[in-house]
């Protein structure tokens, strides 16, 4: 009787437990440093806080996914919570910002009754959240997902909206109020948030695959919404590259019933320069999908487009043949820059296979290799389809180092679909792959580490047309869309002009601000595959400047923001082996910063710093060298010219 007592009043202890895990509908996570909380509640709905040092900066987030017309998230039923954390170290294929990248969270995994969980996660560097589902159907149709973004507060947002759907993703990071975007006004990644007090909240995603990427809509309160381009049923081809989207689906995804969806990011900084080193997008993404990456090479690339091939002082007819890119390459080979692109106009287009007259490939590519530097081809991404395994086998026996893809302008699942196979593709072929013509590809280069570069954003091209890629600009650039991923802004102007003497001219192309402020963004800006965008010509008519721009490399064993004020200014210091360099940015208005150089190890140090000249607010291209010794103890004062830089080597 005794024993049989003990038994029924252990089962009812157990009955008793189990009743308070399931009824329980709230959660607590906190980060590692447990300075970030996340409040997550479960009654009716799935609902989420943001925490920033007992402060909430996102209240009430709300998130769904409708699965086949079956909306995941509506009265859940939690089963089973489980928590883990993890504290391991990642090494990066591409060295994008650090050698070794710390991966550590805590995670709560809710599993729900209907066949789905909802992973939460929280870094120190900020929080994220996804779907998983396991359903036995084969395939399955999302007719939508809900992920409301509530701050607590009417903040201001650089949030880069758009027209529509069919875009390049070359918007500006404009601020405004959370509550002056209207439910219609569309944006892409990332709308970076003042949640005041210092702080910023970075709204972006990471692990997209076959599935569209998120976009945001204005609420008219205090949030952002998420939105998704639908499913395409029929598409449009106007010339050979503006493949247009002219009838869509009510649904957004077809896909499998067993899988993770991609996370929701919401990336924490107390600081504005925070955001610069934060890299919860990449620790976010799929590990590589490449066995063998040790054939994958960043370095510099000398461009053909933006200067419009206009070398000089040569024997030649500049243009698109033969001899102006072995130009191209024995400038590339005489500074160790191991690529050149030829841009559009080598192949007739709508072909890939068919090569203009005026260009030898085979001449071209023998002599590249015999100098060994590498060719990047440029291709439309339609054209790339319709011919994707011939035109690379093709390429492959031309022995070309990397493709660079143009002109996508979506982001729905089948483009999403595409930026993963080209990958996968050009992998195969130990081949390299700059995607232009969309942002999306920013957040798969973990996934993929031969995916080098991606645009997606208002870079120099701009200057050929308009007023648009100009210091202010720029010194937002770094907090928001480098937030995502490396971008192919395209740097290394040589005819530098002020606010006065700027002109936007297609062919002889200059950029606003000044010399210093373009030679700082090959360390400010992020991309393994780094343009010198001018003319060979102009480069090797000034050294002193091929100094700089001829060792400076496009990875990083080490960053350190040393000040930084969004859509102001950035100074950032970057080290590469046992070489550091600084690179220092304004806006419009010139500045007096002040720096130390505590960050380098005992001894002395050669600096080679470029600094805007007396005259540079008349004359952008003006500036002036100078070589001194240095150590960790020195302190520096940085005069910044109107829309200016400074630049600088520092070695032994």
């Amino acid at each position: 009787m005794k024993v049989r007592t003990i038994v029924l009043l252990s089962l009812s202890f157990v009955a008793i437990f189990m009743k308070n895990v399931t009824a329980q509908s709230s959660y607590d996570l906190r980060s590692p440093d447990g300075r970030i909380e996340i409040r997550i509640r479960t009654a009716g709905e799935i609902r989420y806080d943001v925490v920033l040092k007992g402060r909430a900066v996102l209240e009430n987030c709300t998130l769904a996914l409708d699965v086949d017309h079956k909306k995941l998230g509506t009265q859940p039923q939690v089963m089973d919570a489980k928590r883990r954390s993890t504290d391991e170290v990642v090494n990066p294929v591409v060295r994008q910002k650090f050698a070794k990248i710390r991966d550590h969270y805590n995670e709560l995994k809710l599993a729900m009754d209907g066949g789905y969980a909802v992973v939460f996660r929280a870094y120190n560097e900020g929080a994220a959240y996804r779907f998983e589902t396991s359903m036995p159907q084969q395939k399955v149709k999302i007719y939508g997902e809900e992920s409301a973004f509530n701050f607590s507060a009417n903040d201001i947002v650089y949030y880069p909206q758009e027209d529509s759907f069919f875009s390049h993703n070359e918007r500006k990071y404009l601020p405004q109020h959370l509550r002056e975007i209207a439910p219609e006004f569309l944006a892409t990644l990332p709308a970076v948030v003042d949640v005041g007090e210092g702080a910023k909240v970075a709204i972006a995603e990471s692990d997209v695959d076959s599935y569209p990427g998120l976009w945001l809509r204005g609420t008219s309160e205090n949030g952002l919404t998420a939105t998704f381009p639908p499913y395409p049923l029929k598409e449009s081809l106007t010339r050979d590259r503006d493949y247009r989207v002219v009838e869509t689906a009510d649904y957004i995804a077809v896909t499998t019933g067993t899988r993770t969806f991609p996370w929701r990011v919401i990336g924490i900084a107390d600081r504005d320069g925070d955001l610069l080193t934060n890299q919860i997008v990449y620790l976010l993404e799929k590990p590589s999908q490449v066995q063998d990456t040790s054939w994958i090479k960043p370095g510099k690339v000398a461009w053909d487009w933006w200067n419009a091939n206009n070398v000089y002082g040569v024997d030649f007819k500049a243009g698109i043949n033969t001899e102006t890119y072995k130009y191209y390459i024995d400038f590339a080979a005489k500074h160790r820059i191991p690529y050149i692109i030829l841009d559009e106009g080598w192949y007739k287009l709508g072909n890939l296979l068919d090569v203009v007259p005026e260009l030898n490939m085979e001449e071209l590519t023998a002599y590249a290799k015999q100098k060994n530097v590498g060719i990047i081809l440029w291709v439309v991404w339609k054209t790339l389809d319709d011919q994707l395994i011939p035109a690379l086998d093709q390429f492959e026996k031309w022995g070309v180092k990397g493709i660079k893809v143009d002109f996508m302008q979506r982001s729905d699942q089948i483009l999403i679909d595409y930026y993963h196979k080209v990958s996968r593709e050009t992998a195969k072929r130990k081949m390299l792959v700059d995607f232009h013509g969309d942002q999306k590809p920013a957040t798969m280069t973990r996934t993929w580490p031969n995916l080098i570069s991606t645009e997606g954003v208002r870079g120099m091209e701009w200057s050929k047309w308009s007023a648009d890629s100009e210091p202010k600009h720029n010194v937002t650039l770094p907090f928001t869309r480098m937030f995502l991923g490396p971008m192919d802004y395209t740097p290394g102007a040589m005819r530098n002009a002020t606010m006065t003497t700027f002109a936007p001219i297609f062919g002889q192309p200059m950029a606003l601000g000044t010399r210093c402020h373009q030679l700082a963004m090959y360390v400010v800006f992020e991309s393994p595959l780094q343009m010198l965008s001018d003319s060979p010509s102009n480069y090797l008519r000034e050294p002193e400047i091929m100094d700089f721009l001829a060792p400076v490399p496009t990875e990083w064993d080490e960053t350190k923001v040393l000040d930084a004020r969004i859509a102001d200014y950035v100074v950032i210091a970057r080290r590469n082996g046992r070489d550091w360099y600084i690179g220092a940015m304004t806006d419009w208005t010139p500045r007096d910063l002040e720096i130390d150089l505590s960050f380098l190890p005992e001894g002395s140090f050669t600096m080679e710093a470029y600094q805007d000249g007396i005259n540079a607010d008349r004359n952008a291209s003006d500036y002036k060298k100078i070589t001194t010794q240095v150590n960790k103890n020195t302190k520096l004062k940085l005069s910044l010219a109107s829309g200016g830089g400074w630049a600088a080597r520092i070695h032994q």
